[in-house]
């Protein structure tokens, strides 16, 4: 184990009395959330400004982080939405001609606490043993009963719409790589597709692509109705990815019933998700979940396997959808459901985006244009 540094002690205690000890490189205090381990060798801020993280403290497997640093064009989001950040080993002089500034400058400006010193091989191998378990990181107190009850007593993921907590509180267009504020209702670009981005927790990546294809590109709070996205004429609506638990989203699942048929509709992660409930399906909580950009699935349709990018805790239930759509993708780790398409509909599990990650199904959005312009 790598000595630790002069940074402030600090304890990772789990719902199961497991009690890893390490340093804080970056904030103080408390932060609660479920623990979960992302096995990306790279992309450490991509994953940190995540909108699907919110309520989740993660590990990274990779044991040495913050050698880039932390840079302006990178962002997925705007602003940091975890709960807390676990390394085996910190680097402290971060280099990269990109780098504005270092993670633990980052981390302490949103008031989270990182975390190094501690053995995350053995933290792994808890979690996929036992599953993701809710925990909580502290600085301030070494009284391991006092924060086993403060872990025990605060709520999990499941039931919880963190989706609010993320969503954007206002519409806005995302034009030349910014957003920028927009009042509805809003003219269209003449001769362009428009996409209405429904933000469960959206990464901006997902935008770029999007407009990098032509696309304007408007974004509408979660709570968005049916209705009011019909009324900005979209030809196109996409379902975007986001945190927590997607059974408590029915406000969700019933503007994409509201869409469904009216307008080509395009899921990603979340968005798959509630797409699998509005054709009749369930939801399921996994193990550990999928969190890193190595997972192999396989495309039903070529026979091809695609590596992806991967962050999610929960599925779809493919038998529970029955014939109401079709299987596309399935994952080779462990089978689990990662895309379906219906008419004028498809969905993916995975993150096409590849933010961070390996490039293999980004061509599913020049699939979705296609559809679109079909359709217009």
């Amino acid at each position: 184990m790598c000595p630790l540094k002069k940074n402030r002690r600090a304890l990772l205690v789990l719902e199961d009395g497991s009690v890893f000890e390490g340093s804080a490189f970056a904030g103080e205090g408390e932060a609660l959330g479920e623990v979960v381990f992302n096995t990306g060798m790279t992309g450490y801020q991509e994953i940190v400004t995540d909108p699907s993280y919110k309520g989740q403290i993660v590990a990274m497997t990779y044991p040495l982080i913050g050698n880039t640093g932390v840079n302006d064009e990178d962002m997925e989001s705007a602003g940091l939405h975890l709960e807390g950040f676990i390394v085996r080993e910190y680097q402290s002089h971060p280099s990269n001609w990109r780098m504005t500034k270092s993670l633990k400058a980052y981390l302490e400006d949103a008031g989270k606490i990182g975390m190094e010193g501690l053995d995350t091989r053995a933290l792994t191998r808890r979690l996929r043993r036992s599953g993701s378990m809710k925990g909580i990181l502290s600085t301030v107190s070494r009284d391991i009963p006092s924060l086993l009850a403060k872990v025990q007593n605060a709520p999990g993921l499941v039931g919880r719409d963190l989706v609010r907590e993320v969503s954007c509180a206002e519409p806005y267009r995302w034009e030349k790589g910014a957003p920028q504020a927009v009042n509805l209702p809003v003219g269209k670009r003449p001769g362009k597709l428009r996409v209405v981005v429904l933000d469960c927790g959206v990464k901006y990546n997902i935008l770029r692509i999007l407009e990098s294809h032509g696309c304007e590109v408007l974004v509408l709070p979660a709570g968005a109705a049916g209705p009011q996205i019909l009324s900005c004429s979209p030809d196109g609506v996409l379902l975007s990815n986001g945190p927590g638990d997607p059974a408590a989203l029915p406000y969700v699942v019933e503007t994409a019933r509201g869409v469904l048929g009216k307008t080509p509709v395009f899921g990603i992660c979340l968005g798959h998700q509630i797409l699998g409930q509005a054709a009749g399906g369930r939801t399921e909580k996994l193990k550990f979940g999928h969190h890193g950009i190595n997972q192999p699935v396989k495309n039903l349709e070529t026979g091809r396997v695609e590596i992806t990018s991967q962050n999610h805790g929960f599925v779809v239930a493919p038998e529970s959808v029955g014939e109401t759509a079709s299987p596309t993708f399935t994952n080779l780790n462990d089978a689990t459901s990662e895309g379906m398409k219906m008419e004028d509909a498809m969905s993916v599990q995975y993150h096409p985006e590849a933010a961070p990650g390996p490039h293999d199904t980004e061509y599913l959005f020049s699939r979705f244009v296609a559809m679109m312009k079909k359709e217009r």
